[in-house]
């Protein structure tokens, strides 16, 4: 008799697209959603959205209109929607109007918070209206400076405060004197530059302002109208849209015509292949379309997430976004990033920070609603929640020698439960060949409470004690090929699984 072989898979590395089958690690996933790479290891389902307010946020204008703006600022938020902002808290009170009358939005607002006199202000940018200043106590003012009713994007660079994409002006920064909330004047420090680019987007990162253009980036130094100095990152490379720049692992990520790409691999390099690093997903990069990208990180998971909805009218369900994680791969050792894909959250605006001093995730959607993302199990919608469809399949693997036919026998799960699990798992023997026996799917399952210790929810009588931290399942399995690959589905609203590893028994059968 055959001996019983054993095939031991860590997952790591991500969704790779750029690859053939044979060339792939084991613990690579080919097609991963609603699954993100964990820094803890493996792959971990997706959390979902709860409601930051029960009440939609109130409008003027029409009743589709999205949420424009969902910043955290003074540990509530603010949220735009029909030309007019309000501030909430938490819960089910009512939204309080803040500003009005800021016309008709054409795109998301920009705001980005600032404290020249010990006093926490927020500047927002509308695109169609004066900028907007707010202070700790929600009073608010307006720049009243000329040639600003339409600036689109704004930053504080060395307590000056710059602005950019005038309808008029889209190659131009403008800039008001130190600490000056509305005077652009050149006697009192105020200014403009020109660049040779329609401006999408400006960053500022230690202590460069970061320009970003359609096809060229460009960085400004100094401290001062008397010694600001701008030179070219980069002519050879531009940003799609400045809603995909964020500050990430001490670094700056945007999306680029070539893919994703950091300030650091552009400037460093100045290389566009090179540059890049999300070469493993490109064909998804390819897929995006600007009509409203946005972003935001999460800090505690290492964490960049991008959404791209099609149009307006797309439904929720089809909604797509990428995830990325900054993580050590468990077979190479090295930090980069690995990608998934996110399917059904269809974001308008965004924001990350702190409320209390706890990391929040805030989503504005087109449904008029605030939601607070990495909360709950389901995604909730406008009248509806629905359960978080999550998908992983390994790669077609051989175990080494594609042409011995194996006969498996075992299968065996490590994951991190956190809770009942209602996953079911498949095989595919030989790319699905149709002539070939495909078995049905079967359970993953593990019912009632995981015990631990000192934790309350382990009741003696409904726990299953001896199950804390990651769990082994066996499986006997049945079926021969000369390739296999692993494929879960979740679609329960239990606490979400957490993939680690998987092992596979087979004795080796007979040469092709």
């Amino acid at each position: 008799m055959a001996a019983t072989q054993p095939s031991v898979v860590s997952l790591g590395g991500g969704l790779i697209l750029n690859k053939d089958v044979f060339s792939m690690s084991p613990g690579e996933a080919l097609q991963l959603s609603n699954f993100e790479p964990d820094i803890e290891g493996g792959y971990k389902k997706i959390l979902g959205t709860t409601k930051y307010n029960t009440n939609i946020v109130p409008q003027v204008s029409v009743s589709s209109e999205r949420v424009v703006m969902s910043a955290i600022f003074n540990d509530v938020v603010l949220a735009a929607r029909g030309g007019s902002i309000h501030r909430g808290s938490s819960g089910s009170g009512s939204w309080t109007s803040t500003i009005t009358s800021l016309g008709t939005p054409t795109r998301d607002y920009e705001f980005r918070e600032f404290n020249f006199d010990g006093t926490d202000n927020i500047i927002i940018t509308t695109g169609t209206s004066n900028p907007q200043i707010l202070n700790s106590s929600f009073s608010a003012s307006v720049v009243n400076a000329t040639g600003t009713a339409s600036f689109k994007f704004v930053e504080v660079f060395k307590n000056h405060i710059f602005f950019a994409g005038d309808a008029s002006n889209k190659q131009q920064l403008s800039f008001m004197g130190p600490t000056q909330t509305n005077d652009f004047t050149a006697n009192n420090g105020g200014g403009v530059i020109k660049v040779d680019t329609e401006i999408v987007g400006i960053k500022t990162f230690r202590d460069t302002l970061f320009i970003f253009g359609k096809d060229k980036i460009f960085k400004l130094t100094g401290t001062s109208l008397a010694n600001f100095a701008i030179q070219a990152v980069t002519r050879k490379i531009g940003c799609i849209d400045g809603g995909s720049i964020q500050e990430f692992a001490g670094d700056i990520i945007f999306l680029a015509p070539d893919g994703l790409r950091t300030i650091a691999g552009t400037d460093r390099i100045d290389d566009i292949e090179l540059g890049t690093v999300s070469k493993q997903i490109q064909t998804r990069i390819s897929d995006i379309t600007t009509h409203n990208i946005s972003s935001y990180i999460i800090r505690g998971k290492s964490q960049y997430r991008l959404f791209y909805p099609t149009a307006i009218g797309q439904p929720e369900s089809s909604a797509r976004g990428i995830v990325a994680t900054i993580k050590a791969n468990p077979n190479s050792g090295e930090i980069g990033f690995e990608y998934g894909d996110l399917k059904g959250l269809k974001v308008s605006s965004t924001d990350s920070g702190f409320i209390s001093g706890a990391e929040t995730i805030i989503t504005g959607g087109y449904d008029g609603f605030v939601y607070i993302n990495e909360s709950g199990n389901v995604f909730t919608a406008a009248s509806t929640s629905t359960n978080i469809i999550a998908f992983y399949r390994s790669p077609d693997m051989t175990m080494g020698d594609p042409g011995i036919r194996k006969n498996f026998q075992r299968i065996l799960w490590n994951y991190d439960p956190n809770g009942a699990v209602g996953s079911t798992f498949n095989l595919e023997y030989d790319f699905n060949d149709d002539e070939v026996p495909q078995p049905a799917s079967y359970d993953l399952t593990l019912g009632g409470n995981i015990a631990q210790y000192g934790f309350s929810g382990s009741a003696y009588g409904t726990a299953v004690y001896g199950s804390g931290g990651s769990n082994l399942q066996r499986q006997t399995i049945e079926g021969s090929g000369f390739t296999i690959a692993t494929k879960i589905t979740d679609s329960s609203s239990n606490n979400p699984i957490a993939l680690k590893g998987f092992e596979l028994e087979f004795t080796a059968g007979g040469r092709r």
